[in-house]
């Protein structure tokens, strides 16, 4: 595997494989020695034209936990700014002897366009293109819900996930839906009409605008952002109306089933989509996201970088 652009990159067995080595990994995380050495000597580059700071935070700790030189690249204040296009941009990270890319881009299929370019010989990790995916998301919410599910290996088989909110303009919502359909979990997207993407009804999975009638049955909840900088329009009536009728509050919390787990990608905002006491509920697993998303992280770049070197990993 050169790239990570999107699930569709993945078979069921190598996402497996990625979640399988971030367990390998969370030992060492867990022990007192943090940093691996296994990336010593490799440089990644964390290309961001959009303000991410989850993201980059995420990838920034992975990458420094495998022992890489990091070097975090901002289009604010820098020569993008000032009208390089991409190819340049490329090209000077080539020129610096970058061994990987992170790109957030706010252009659909720009982490693509990169790869595809033979610009740079790097690899491409696609964190996040427009509104079309954002693979490594998807990962680690595999692995968050396998954590939290114990008896969950490679089969996701008979596992009801609900995908509540703006699927629009949700990449997060797309490769979540690839890759937990990969593996095997009933997804279910829950949404006003005007949240659904044209076309929805051909990815394969159940659609419902009662979140209710969803609620009682799903063993995870998965809250989306609403993206009102993506929203030149409106889609709904109101904030208020938005929230009573899609929004995860302290009577929808009380609905859940025992086990059931809530999910957010985050940044929240509290209140609209999810209520505070929804997202700091004791089944709530936002942080737990946020934590192993470093994980995935780590695993995803040594499956990239230091796979095909090293036979097992080197700690």
């Amino acid at each position: 595997m050169k790239h990570l652009l999107s699930i569709n990159d993945l078979t069921a067995d190598q996402a497996i494989s990625i979640l399988d080595t971030a367990k390998e990994l969370s030992k060492v995380s867990d022990g007192a020695m943090k940093k691996l050495p296994t990336l010593r000597g490799r440089t990644v580059v964390n290309l961001f034209f959009e303000d991410s700071t989850r993201t980059r935070i995420s990838f920034e700790s992975a990458a420094k936990r495998l022992s890489a030189d990091v070097i975090n690249f901002s289009a604010k204040g820098s020569s993008v700014s000032k009208g390089e296009s991409l190819k340049d941009t490329a090209q000077t990270l080539q020129a610096m002897g970058a061994d990987a890319v992170v790109i957030r881009h706010g252009a659909s299929g720009a982490a693509q366009r990169l790869a595809d370019s033979g610009w740079i010989s790097a690899s491409v990790i696609n964190a996040g293109d427009g509104t079309h995916e954002h693979p490594t998301q998807a990962l680690l919410d595999a692995y968050t819900i396998r954590d939290r599910f114990s008896e969950l290996q490679g089969d996701f088989q008979g596992l009801e996930v609900a995908i509540v909110g703006d699927i629009l303009h949700s990449r997060v919502a797309r490769s979540n839906v690839l890759l937990l359909k990969k593996l095997g979990a009933n997804v279910t997207l829950v949404a006003p009409p005007t949240l659904l993407p044209v076309g929805v009804e051909s990815w394969g999975v159940s659609i419902s605008y009662d979140f209710d009638q969803t609620l009682v049955k799903s063993n995870v909840v998965m809250m989306l952002r609403i993206q009102g900088e993506r929203m030149n329009d409106s889609y709904f009536p109101s904030a208020r109306e938005y929230s009573r009728s899609f929004g995860l509050d302290s009577v929808r919390l009380n609905m859940l089933k025992k086990n059931a787990i809530i999910m957010h990608p985050g940044p929240m905002n509290r209140g609209l989509e999810i209520s505070a006491d929804s997202a700091d509920a004791g089944n709530s697993v936002v942080l737990a996201q946020v934590s192993n998303g470093v994980l995935v992280r780590m695993a995803t770049l040594y499956q990239l970088l230091a796979a095909d070197q090293n036979s097992e990993m080197r700690m």
